[in-house]
């Protein structure tokens, strides 16, 4: 495939999926979006030659690099590593000036003073932010309130200065609202409150503040052993010291105070000033029985919430993935990779001769008897991007498909596909009469993959009545139409071979994954 035609494909994917998910982005992602379409249809109708490279380039510098920076400086503040977070969101905010970025280093200076026990300099710093009429300087009121465990002024502050629309709606907000709910014992409250939360942010779901929330329910109502569960999946990202702070707070709460105080005594950090005061607020806590004070109707939430946290645990691929790390899917990742290296030393990978001498499949072939062809073109590439494509979906799907099935059912299912598709590509070449044409490339198992993680998906949603397995299985779905669009206009690609591998991992997929239901 051209580099130019694989750029603008990649660029109009890219725009298709943000403008499907536009109601739950961020305004300046819809803007980027806009001016990606714009320049890729004008360097089309300039010079169709480049449109791929120039597109290509601002996807580069507008979607790539910013949402990478985007993501790992939520990910350094989840870590409490907020030095670190400024430094990079100075440079995100360049890249993405909409959206807060550009205040959003001042308010990380914030969190690095007050981490540094520098509290009087940290409040100084929000109160250059603060605000009642934006975002960004509600958040720096927020923090202010947070940093000093000052969980009564912080709910009359949002009750008397932040309407109820807003307090839904921005969820950094909503969180420390519920959080300070949590830690002034108003826990009926705080369960109605993350209902609310979830119901208005379904369209704009962020699954770290979601799991957030749902972690301080869970913590403050005792239930440890789903609170454990969350912070072993995309929680686990959390810096070790808050984890053991959650995890004694749900042992607190469940009415084991010796383990409670145990585990918070453990940690007094000398400069962490707003973490030690935390934990001496939670040490003077007393234990609320949750069973004394939920209604009925907040006991059914939270048995609700452990379901959600457990089904999501399973089909969101986070505890699989922590618990089985994915060493078939890299070895078949390495495998490839040595082949394409041979490939290339025996005289080029774009070699029809060298191609077809390592066992391309030519359905002639097979047909006189070299039925090991089928087998051999899974691990032969057509050049770079082919090899590269294929191994990122290995590498993605691969890794999730065989944490779910396990090591020997993964094989299974990414054989039982890759030689299955071949086969029916041979098949159909065969009563075709196309004689001649060779066939190689991973993607008939990889797509397998892909049919077989829709499977699971499919399974969860239908058996287990599992939300997360039904948004998964939309966005799966999305993946294979945009698939098979891409198909349809790329040269020399194998629709039958990728169909057929979509539907055979799908197939295997309903045959070899047992849901909680199942086992």
């Amino acid at each position: 495939m051209p580099l130019n035609f694989f750029l603008i494909q990649l660029v109009l994917f890219t725009s298709g999926f943000l403008l499907v998910q536009a109601a739950r982005l961020p305004r300046g992602w819809q803007i980027v979006t806009v001016i990606l379409l714009t320049v890729l249809g004008v360097s089309w109708a300039i010079a169709p030659n480049w449109a791929g490279v120039i597109s290509g380039l601002v996807w580069l510098v507008l979607f790539l690099l910013p949402s990478m920076g985007a993501t790992r400086v939520n990910r350094l503040v989840s870590q409490e590593r907020y030095r670190a977070a400024r430094q990079l969101a100075i440079v995100v905010k360049w890249l993405h000036p909409a959206d807060g970025m550009v205040e959003y280093p001042r308010l990380l200076r914030g969190l690095e003073l007050g981490q540094q026990g520098r509290l009087e300099e940290s409040q100084q710093w929000l109160q250059s932010l603060q605000s009642d009429t934006t975002p960004m300087g509600r958040m720096a009121t927020m923090l202010a309130f947070r940093l000093n465990a000052d969980w009564v002024g912080l709910v009359n502050w949002m009750d008397q200065a932040v309407p109820e629309p807003i307090r839904v709606r921005e969820l950094g907000l909503a969180i420390a609202y519920l959080r300070a709910q949590g830690e002034l014992g108003h826990l009926n409250e705080l369960l109605q409150g993350l209902a609310t939360m979830e119901q208005a942010s379904q369209h704009r779901r962020s699954p770290l503040l979601l799991n957030t929330a749902r972690l301080y329910a869970l913590a403050f109502c005792g239930q440890v052993e789903a609170v454990k569960l969350l912070l072993q999946g995309e929680l686990s990202i959390f810096a070790p010291h808050t984890q053991q702070f959650w995890i004694a707070t749900a042992e607190l709460m469940a009415g084991r105070t010796a383990i409670a105080h145990s585990l918070l005594q453990d940690f007094r950090p000398d400069r962490d000033r707003p973490l030690q005061l935390a934990v001496e607020w939670r040490l003077r806590m007393s234990a609320i029985d949750p069973l004394r004070v939920l209604t009925d109707s907040a006991r059914q939430q939270v048995n609700q919430l452990k379901t959600t946290v457990m089904q999501e645990s399973r089909y969101s691929g986070w505890g699989a993935l922590r618990q089985k790390r994915g060493y078939v899917t890299y070895s078949l990742i390495a495998l490839n990779v040595l082949v394409f290296g041979w490939a290339t030393f025996k005289g080029g990978t774009d070699d029809i001769e060298v191609l077809y001498n390592l066992g391309a499949l030519v359905p002639e072939d097979v047909l006189a008897g070299q039925g090991w062809r089928l087998l051999t073109a899974l691990f032969l590439h057509a050049g770079w991007l082919h090899l590269g494509a294929n191994m990122l979906g290995l590498l993605v799907f691969g890794s999730l498909v065989e944490a779910s099935l396990g090591r020997r059912k993964f094989l299974l299912c990414y054989f039982w596909s890759g030689i299955g598709s071949m086969l029916t590509v041979t098949a159909f070449g065969l009563l075709t009469q196309s004689f001649g044409q060779l066939t190689v490339g991973a993607s008939g198992a990889v797509l397998g993959l892909v049919g077989a993680e829709a499977a699971i998906q499919f399974k969860g949603w239908r058996l287990e009545k599992a939300q997360i397995a039904r948004d998964r299985l939309r966005l799966i779905v999305l993946i294979l139409l945009l698939q098979i669009i891409s198909d349809f206009i790329t040269p020399q690609v194998s629709i039958i071979g990728h169909l057929s591998g979509m539907i055979l991992g799908f197939l295997a997929g309903l045959v070899l994954f047992r849901t909680g239901r199942e086992k």
